[in-house]
């Protein structure tokens, strides 16, 4: 009888290094289900880019025809009216394709599977994933870190990182709601080493 998989779910703050976590708690033989990827490939479904189309205009779109996730951004983040329309949209597709990962990775027998979904909580009674981790790690990272580090590799501005994170639950509940807290405040050799830790145990 094959033993069965073992869910983590991965949380922290905006640019806390959770997808490195995520991909170094999976390891080789595990898989990562990463929800920025399928909201990347659902964004561009045709289905999806009609209803962007009609609800945002051709502003949600760049020259070359595509949408354009850092203007939609803008307007969502500004806007709790947009945001909720834009959700409306784009979440149930989104949690369909998680739900029907994991259900894969599970008949597949993978041994680690993890969950680097950013409103795993916030979004719980809609798509019950939280309930089916074994265990919750929280990354833990400095604000000032995180803010830098959104600056310099996704190009956002100064300060974005607490204005989206404004929307999301706070910080403190999402840390008090994990099974084990992971610290980010070194080098990715120390993360690596606590995350081999954390595994071993």
């Amino acid at each position: 009888m094959s033993t069965p998989s073992r869910v983590i779910g991965v949380l922290g703050g905006i640019a806390s290094g959770k997808s490195a976590v995520a991909r170094m708690l999976a390891g080789p033989q595990g898989r990562v289900i990463d929800a920025d990827e399928i909201a990347r490939e659902v964004l561009v479904s045709p289905a999806v880019r009609f209803d962007l189309l009609c609800a945002f205009g051709g502003d949600a779109f760049d020259r070359q025809g595509q949408p354009d996730r850092d203007a939609i951004a803008r307007a969502v983040f500004g806007s709790s009216e947009k945001r909720a329309k834009l959700e409306a949209f784009t979440h149930p597709p989104i949690r369909a394709r998680i739900r029907a990962a994991l259900e894969a990775a599970r008949r597949a027998g993978v041994p680690r599977i993890v969950l680097d979904v950013p409103l795993l909580l916030e979004n719980e009674a809609s798509h019950g994933l939280a309930a089916e981790c074994d265990e919750i790690v929280f990354v833990d990272s400095d604000e000032a870190e995180r803010d830098a580090r959104a600056v310099r590799s996704r190009g956002w501005r100064p300060g974005d990182v607490a204005r989206r994170e404004a929307t999301q639950m706070p910080l403190a509940e999402k840390r008090a709601r994990a099974d084990r807290i992971l610290e980010n405040r070194g080098t990715l050799a120390d993360l690596e080493k606590a995350v081999g830790g954390l595994v071993a145990r």
